[in-house]
């Protein structure tokens, strides 16, 4: 049982690389259940990012150290976003969370079903944070 002012939150991070793993992180470190969602067979981009760890006789893993920082105080599951059994498992996933944390490029996750309005349509009390570099509308979204 997670312990932390942010004890009995759920977050679904669907996010990769660096911004959205950090914000989702400093969550759970705070105490929320956070639930990573990977890409199955690939895994999050942080996995081939940072030093490599060794092991207890010196010989390099594979495990990376930046992956394993902004991943901690977190479950890791892999669910294919592509497929509609993916999108399917995402939306069960989303009636049981609180918070849902994505950084995709806008509109990407429209074509999945698993845009803001879609998700907040099975779970009204989500909240979305949405983290991208040009914002989800305007002449630099895409």
């Amino acid at each position: 049982m997670s312990i932390g002012i942010l004890s009995g939150i759920r977050v679904l991070d669907l996010s990769r690389i660096l911004t959205g793993p950090w914000a989702t992180q400093i969550l759970g470190d705070f105490g929320a259940d956070v639930i990573k969602v990977e890409r199955p067979g690939v895994g999050d981009d942080l996995r081939e990012q940072g030093a490599r760890l060794k092991d207890s006789e010196g010989h390099e893993t594979n495990e990376r150290s930046t992956f394993l920082s902004t991943n901690r105080a977190k479950r890791s599951i892999t669910i294919d976003i592509a497929k509609p059994a993916g999108q399917e498992l995402i939306r069960r996933l989303v009636a049981q969370c609180d918070v849902l944390v994505e950084n995709f490029k806008g509109g990407d996750l429209v074509r999945y079903g698993l845009d803001q309005a879609s998700l907040r349509a099975i779970n009204p009390r989500l909240v979305y944070c949405s983290i991208t570099g040009f914002g989800q509308t305007g002449p630099y979204s895409q």
